[in-house]
């Protein structure tokens, strides 16, 4: 059992991944009859009240991905996820594309490969995760520029890559069903299972 913050994976009825739910939303799911199946390991036991006619305490088990019935707009070809500092330096493995070192979150910035000053936009496809060094030394430059060489080419996830990037602790089965909705060619699928 995990403790009470572990998110649970949310998907709809076809299996696409949807959102990340806490185990209060899951259980709300459970008892409105909206859960149509489960998948991987049991991550609660939630004990609820006594009933006065059959004396039997309610007990919901919580998996760790379940699908939910209903319909769900579609995800686009061109869907394009927001764009966040934090699933950023998720996507780039809180490693600066420029010198290759890691570091933590508060230490690192967004950097914009084409700088705005030079036309680049503030897209998935033109940004990469860069320490304040590299960044600062880089400044309104390009990397051919700066002189500095860029480590890995900049994407723009997928919706069920955008999920992954989203998650705050995915489980080894949340990453195994997350990884068969990536695109074979994603670089999120060398990710080591957590």
């Amino acid at each position: 059992m995990y403790e009470f913050s572990q998110q649970v994976l949310r998907t709809d009825a076809s299996g696409m991944p949807m959102e990340w739910i806490d185990y209060q939303h899951a259980v709300r799911l459970y008892h409105a009859e909206q859960v149509a199946y489960t998948c991987g390991g049991l991550l609660y036991r939630v004990r609820g009240g006594i009933n006065a006619r059959t004396g039997r305490r309610s007990l919901v088990e919580v998996n760790s991905i379940i699908a939910t019935y209903g319909t769900h707009k579609a995800v686009s070809r061109a869907y394009s996820p927001p764009l966040n500092n934090a699933a950023l330096f998720k996507r780039d493995a809180h490693l600066c594309l420029y010198c290759g070192n890691h570091f933590h979150h508060r230490d690192l910035s967004r950097d914009h490969v084409t700088p705005i000053s030079q036309g680049g936009q503030d897209l998935w496809c033109n940004v990469v995760t860069a320490c304040k060094r590299c960044n600062n030394h880089k400044a309104g430059r390009t990397p051919e520029q700066a002189g500095m060489q860029l480590l890995a080419v900049p994407f723009m996830p997928t919706h069920a890559e955008y999920i992954y990037l989203q998650g705050r602790q995915v489980l080894a089965d949340q990453m195994a069903f997350l990884q068969a909705h990536f695109p074979r060619t994603s670089p999120l699928r060398l990710r080591p299972r957590q």
